[in-house]
């Protein structure tokens, strides 16, 4: 077993790290800080950010095809011209519900978009205020699921049949049949129930051997997990409790990135980790990941 080496590469006062993306054609590694309202975007090899302020919550920011981002601001999905750091409205969710906003959002490997929705107060109520939609090129937006607490992470099976699927709140990773052509889903179950300890299931992603990584929020870990035994093979420590998400990236995409939150920690959680917000590099996993989807509209 290589030995794994976990080390905080990035903090720019991050409130609210989510939705790392790595974006291939520049080796830089897109997130987004939720309640600091911003998307970055960070070099590894220059050690450079650059960053762009949204009006309101960013749940989410994906690459788009013909070029800029698409990014999850309130209730909006909103195209995002880098350079002249302007948005464009594509599509509104949840008009009816001012107190949700998007969260997690991935492309498909058809390049839809899919992104769901969660109650803004943090009241963990239980009433299932959010929804999973999904966004295709010619913007067309449909409602794929009601009923959900924390829409989260998101990723597709290697054979592209199957897709997974985490709503925190109801502590498991769950999988759908997923149908590529149309974009429907089906036969929802669960893969993996968390353990006492684990923490909240947030943010992942799967490596090229169709394996899952999931970042535990109040857990500071990420777990590994076979999906088609529902085994956990290994846990990685982080040194921030609230680890939030999770994606591969690097030349080889050898590297994990994991992104963590500083908001909600009280006074002396914060000086115990001082790192709490950071994005961490974690190396010497022996994996690799897979390239992001980019949204095709």
């Amino acid at each position: 077993m290589s030995s794994v080496k976990v080390e905080c590469v990035v903090n720019p006062g991050t409130l609210l790290g989510e939705g790392p993306v790595w974006e291939e054609s520049d080796q830089k590694l897109l997130f987004v800080d939720i309640a600091g309202q911003k998307i970055h975007r960070w070099s590894p090899s220059t050690n450079q950010i650059e960053s762009v302020g949204t009006d309101d919550t960013v749940g989410f920011a994906v690459p788009r095809r013909s070029g800029g981002y698409v990014a999850g601001v309130g209730r909006s999905m909103v195209a995002v011209d880098w350079s002249t750091q302007k948005t464009t409205t594509l599509a509104k969710v949840d008009e009816d519900k001012p107190n949700n906003r998007l969260n997690d959002g991935k492309v498909d490997p058809a390049g839809r978009l899919l992104a769901g929705t969660m109650s803004k107060d943090d009241s963990f109520g239980g009433n299932k205020p959010g929804s999973l939609f999904s966004l295709t090129s010619d913007l067309t937006l449909t409602k794929l699921q009601g009923q959900v607490d924390i829409s989260n992470g998101m990723d597709w099976s290697l054979d592209q049949s199957t897709m997974f699927y985490i709503d925190s709140l109801s502590l498991s990773v769950d999988a759908f049949d997923y149908d590529m052509v149309t974009g429907q889903l089906g036969n929802r179950r669960v893969v993996y129930r968390m353990k006492e300890g684990e923490g909240l299931p947030d943010g992942m992603t799967l490596d090229a051997d169709g394996r899952l990584w999931v970042a535990c929020y109040n857990g500071g870990r990420v777990l590994n997990i076979d999906p088609a035994t529902g085994v956990r093979l290994q846990t990685i420590s982080l040194p921030a409790t609230k680890t939030t998400s999770c994606c591969f990236g690097g030349p080889d995409y050898s590297d994990l990135y994991v992104t963590s939150a500083s908001l909600g920690l009280s006074q002396s959680e914060i000086k115990q980790q001082p790192d709490a917000g950071a994005t961490f590099r974690v190396r010497g996993l022996g994996v690799k990941g897979r390239p992001s989807h980019s949204f095709a509209g």
